[in-house]
């Protein structure tokens, strides 16, 4: 079975949905699993993932299709950044870009550990850059990581339309 083979119906059948709490729990007992669980694992990247009629889903798909009965269009996006946060309210459809453009955090390879900044060549000042339409723009050499970041964060609310900072 396909991934999207699964419809909003089998699903309803399968589990029930809390859109207040985001959590997906098993209607019936099933595999050693007791009617009433709540369904899944967290994954390393931190979402939760869990296996329905053979196939691994995540769960935030899951939920988007419960709710709405439909497939979700594009990438579900988790407003809050919080990736096991699967309420329907956090949960929004959106392309690719806008659900990139929802960064909260530096990537693990900056070596500043701050989003948009990099250290300046100029001892104790601070370099600021954001990523507009794919294209890197310079905002500044700052005195501070704090003023740096300041200055990239508010760049990323002007430019970026997924931003929920």
């Amino acid at each position: 079975m396909d991934a999207r083979d699964l419809t909003a119906a089998r699903l309803r059948e399968l589990l029930n949905y809390d859109p207040e709490t985001g959590l997906l729990t098993w209607r019936a007992a099933r595999h050693g699993v007791f009617a009433g669980a709540v369904a899944g694992w967290i994954s390393r990247q931190g979402y939760i993932h869990l296996s329905v009629e053979g196939c691994t889903q995540q769960a935030h798909r899951l939920a988007w299709l419960h709710v709405h009965g439909t497939w979700p269009a594009q990438h579900i996006d988790h407003i809050n950044g919080i990736r096991d946060d699967n309420r329907i309210a956090n949960l929004r459809d959106v392309p690719p870009r806008v659900n990139a453009e929802n960064t909260r955090k530096a990537r693990p390879t900056n070596k500043s550990g701050v989003m948009g900044i990099r250290k300046s060549r100029t001892p104790g000042k601070w370099q600021a850059f954001i990523v507009v339409n794919g294209k890197r723009r310079y905002l500044g050499t700052f005195p501070s990581t704090e003023d740096a970041h300041g200055a990239y964060v508010a760049a990323k609310r002007i430019h970026h339309d997924g931003c929920t900072l």
